[in-house]
């Protein structure tokens, strides 16, 4: 009976042995079967060759469907092809141990790669590389689509292997290499080398080699030209690089790095060619395709790019720009940018990055639209619409704070911090409106210690400002502490201008294949609640008060309206003069002027945001409405006004002489005040 049941459990083990066999063999041959028919879609070498050197041009629009820009002209820009021995050793190192450091090693497919780049991932590193070697990333430029699917993904693997299996490694590398765009309408290490040193790629030596060799992961943003910093920054990453893969010794790497000390870039490259419409603009847009799809698709894969840019508006903000800086460079200001937004939409219409584009001595290729600099008093409504929504029960427009001398304490071991006004002297009492409209220092520092600094940081991030993120900001944070860029502060007033919605800034309304597939649409976006309405009315109501900023502005206070116009308008300075700020908006347009220097050096004393980037903002917002309705703000029904005392900020009794209309959120009436339903319906706004 036991003989019979070791049989038994015998025969079952080796019945299901046989199935898992048969089963595994199935597998395998389906997978090799399909592996096979995937195989059969390559073509022969010549083929690969070819289709290396067809390009599909990305066109870049604007809003209207007229070119802006192509991102290589239609002969496919400039690429020489030579061979592997014609270029220097240095840069087939350089870009082995950047993109593919295993090349000769695996089959096609770097398993160490897809690993190391699984980490990153898993890790949720922004450094993550790609797991994708040379032969994939070859095989996908030239035979596969641009979609991120799971059976692309597989058919890259394929003939990335049949690729290293049927070509020799020399070949590929070879083709590869006179294939990659390395930016400025320049294909391959030849036309590099020949468009940045002027010389053949034989000849270029470690230091220039591992600068080019950088270039290609994302030549709109490595660019040389506009990002030397980020450009020698990488060029470090790739020495290190080449170092830890036995490539060269650590003094060959240290005497590559300091071939471009103490140099400026002028004396390093050949001189740039080329201009186009609204080049910040259009870089800034190309530097989001390059990040979104990859600079090897952008550079062939023929999108259709349409933009939000407004070309009649934009020439109109170049226009106030170029005549505002007539008088502005003898007050030592070099630079000026513009953004104009759609503050119902996010839709950038017109952007000028600086003065002037081709000015290399004022740096004119930095977009000091997207470069964070010091806000100055720009950042101040932001303080008071927190304390308006944090400390209901005590901060209102009409709340009166005194302004005089205060100590403020700066933590242990610090001295006292001791804010002073623009204009040197204190006011007394004064109510938030008058505080906030006549930018006064000292108030504003009160309402932030009054809420904290955790609630202006919040509020920053949620009206979009990226920037605030430091753990150690004081109180001078709502004078203008840190740092914000031009689009992102105008983004965050789009937010008061539309009653309260927080709306992304984005230049790209929609991109498509050259068959005309949608692949992204922006023309929908999606508004999100940031703020009560009836606070961003409070804030609209004090920016947009021309009589409350008299005192402070006096008749400068001029550049800040626009007619009977209804618009709500902020200036800003820093105290040491590197930056002047105005940024203002109706209901139809919000536009932020910054003026400066783009190395960080101060302007001349006085230079305030008032007197050199309001007249800016003024010129230009004068023209862009032109043809469209005066629209006043739009009040919302939580929102009542009364009549107060001015002196004490309640509601104004028979004992009050001086006495003025106020507006409140219908559930922070001063005190004193009646009930909401007697203060139903409400009178027009002031």
């Amino acid at each position: 009976m036991s003989r019979s049941r070791n049989a038994t459990f015998i025969n079952i083990l080796l019945i299901g042995f046989l199935l898992l066999v048969a089963v595994a063999a199935f597998a395998a041959s389906a997978a090799l079967y399909g592996y096979s028919r995937i195989a059969e879609t390559l073509p022969p070498p010549q083929e690969l060759q070819d289709r290396a050197n067809t390009f599909k041009t990305t066109t870049i629009y604007d809003r209207d469907g007229r070119l802006l820009y192509e991102v290589f002209p239609q002969d496919g820009g400039r690429r020489t092809v030579v061979s592997l021995g014609e270029i220097s050793p240095y840069l087939i190192n350089a870009t082995l141990a950047t993109e593919d450091p295993n090349f000769y090693r695996h089959p096609g497919v770097d398993p160490v790669g897809l690993a190391r780049a699984a980490y990153y991932v898993v890790q949720n590193d922004e450094r993550r590389p790609g797991g994708s070697g040379i032969p994939q990333q070859l095989v996908k430029l030239t035979f596969l689509s641009t979609e991120k699917t799971l059976s692309r993904k597989i058919k890259e693997a394929i003939l990335a292997l049949e690729v290293s299996r049927r070509y020799r490694k020399d070949d590929i590398l070879e083709i590869y290499l006179n294939h990659i765009p390395y930016g400025n309408l320049a294909f391959g290490a030849e036309a590099a080398a020949q468009t940045y040193f002027g010389k053949p790629a034989s000849t270029l030596t470690l230091g220039e080699a591992s600068l080019l060799a950088g270039i290609p992961q994302a030549p709109g943003y490595y660019d040389p030209y506009t990002n030397w910093e980020a450009v020698r920054g990488r060029q470090g990453d790739i020495l290190r690089l080449m170092v830890q893969y036995g490539l060269i010794s650590p003094s060959e790497a240290d005497a590559a790095w300091l071939e471009f000390a103490g140099k400026d870039v002028n004396e390093i490259l050949m001189p740039a060619d080329g201009s186009f419409t609204a080049p910040h603009f259009v870089l800034m847009v190309r530097q989001q395709l390059e990040t979104e799809y990859g600079a090897d698709v952008v550079a062939k894969g023929g999108l259709r790019v349409t933009t939000t840019l407004d070309r009649r508006l934009q020439s109109m903000a170049e226009q106030a720009v170029d005549e505002g800086m007539i008088n502005l460079r003898e007050r030592g200001a070099g630079s000026a940018a513009l953004t104009a937004i759609d503050p119902n939409t996010g839709e950038i219409l017109a952007m000028v990055g600086s003065a002037d584009y081709d000015d290399e001595a004022s740096d004119g290729q930095v977009n000091m639209a997207v470069e964070p600099r010091q806000t100055g008093s720009v950042i101040k409504p932001l303080t008071y619409a927190a304390a308006f929504e944090k400390m209901p029960d005590y901060w209102t427009p009409a709340t009166m704070i005194m302004d005089e001398r205060t100590e403020f304490g700066d933590g242990p071991g610090r001295p006292p911090y001791v804010p002073k006004n623009y204009d040197g002297r204190f006011h007394g009492p004064v109510s938030a409106r008058a505080a906030l409209a006549n930018s006064y220092n000292i108030p504003a520092v009160k309402a932030l210690e009054h809420i904290g600094i955790p609630a202006l940081k919040e509020m920053a991030t949620r009206l979009g400002i990226s920037t605030f993120t430091r753990p150690d900001y004081g109180l001078s944070l709502t004078l203008g502490g840190s740092e914000a860029s031009l689009v992102e502060m105008s983004g965050a007033f789009a937010s008061f201008a539309n009653g309260g919605y927080r709306v992304r800034p984005h230049a790209i309304m929609h991109v498509e294949t050259e068959e005309g597939d949608l692949l992204e649409s922006h023309q929908r976006p999606q508004l999100l609640r940031a703020l009560a309405p009836e606070i961003a009315y409070l804030i609209t109501s004090i920016l947009s008060d021309a009589e409350a900023r008299r005192p402070a502005f006096g008749n400068a206070g001029r550049s800040l309206i626009l007619g009977e116009r209804p618009v709500a308008a902020k200036t800003g300075t820093t105290d040491d003069w590197r930056d002047a700020w105005t940024i203002g908006y109706t209901p139809q347009l919000v536009t932020g002027v910054w003026v400066g220097n783009a190395d960080n050096s101060p302007m001349n004393k006085d230079t305030s945001g008032v007197i050199a980037a309001a007249p800016i903002w003024q010129r230009f917002m004068r023209q862009a409405h032109q043809d469209l309705p005066i629209q006043p703000f739009p009040k919302p029904e939580g929102v009542v006004r009364m009549e107060i005392c001015a002196d004490t900020g309640t509601q104004a009794d028979a004992d009050c002489t001086n006495r003025r209309q106020e507006f409140f959120k219908f559930d922070q009436l001063p005190s004193g005040s009646a009930s909401t339903n007697q203060l139903f319906p409400t009178t027009e706004p002031l």
